[in-house]
């Protein structure tokens, strides 16, 4: 149960494989409501893509709610670690996501990540679980999570590389948006829009 003013939050995410068929999966408990449960499928990627992007996904879901202060219980270790500065991140695909969810992180008073045993995590693995169970899977290769049109991988690159970077500005336009056009730096905001289209391929040329 959350206590006043806080928003209890448990993230999962799976891959069946890893890399294979993933989903993700948070839920929100408010004070004095019934609890908010949130699942859906990836595609083809990571374990920990999948736990990235339920904590992504979770922060976006949280600012629309309101909340001020979050605490957020995550049975992936690396991702704690990583949140919490203890650890780099050196994955390309992670440090994007990696640095959406810091940017997120800075619409509320105080977010606090806290690793927990997957035991204390069993509703949001059983809804990661229900989700991959549910999906339907098509003939032939995965599909990609992002939209993609049926004109080859580079129009499906540049896709995935546009998703990203809406990503990036809507979460830095409602961080400005609460008040503080500095917060984030507009600094932070170039270096990841920077680091989203070199990962995806779309530069051409080196950074000055």
């Amino acid at each position: 149960m959350s206590e006043s003013g806080v928003l209890t939050i448990y993230t999962d995410g799976a891959a069946r494989g890893n890399p294979g068929p993933a989903a993700y999966a948070y839920i929100i408990e408010q004070n004095g409501a019934p609890p908010i449960e949130v699942k859906g499928v990836l595609g083809h990627t990571t374990n920990n893509v999948a736990e990235y992007t339920a904590l992504v996904r979770v922060l976006e879901h949280a600012a629309k709610l309101g909340g001020r202060r979050l605490l957020i219980n995550s049975d992936s270790e690396l991702l704690v670690k990583q949140m919490n500065g203890e650890y780099q991140v050196k994955n390309s695909d992670l440090r994007t996501l990696f640095k959406q969810a810091k940017i997120l992180s800075q619409r509320f008073e105080a977010v606090t990540i806290r690793h927990v045993p997957r035991a204390q995590n069993s509703r949001a693995d059983r809804l990661c679980n229900e989700a991959l169970d549910g999906q339907k899977k098509p003939a032939g290769p995965s599909p990609s999570p992002a939209k993609a049109r049926p004109t080859g991988p580079a129009l499906q690159r540049q896709d995935v590389v546009r998703a990203d970077a809406i990503d990036c500005l809507r979460a830095a336009a409602g961080a400005w948006a609460a008040g503080n056009p500095n917060m984030p730096p507009p600094e932070d905001v170039w270096d990841q829009l920077w680091s989203i289209l070199e990962e995806g391929g779309v530069l051409r040329t080196s950074r000055p």
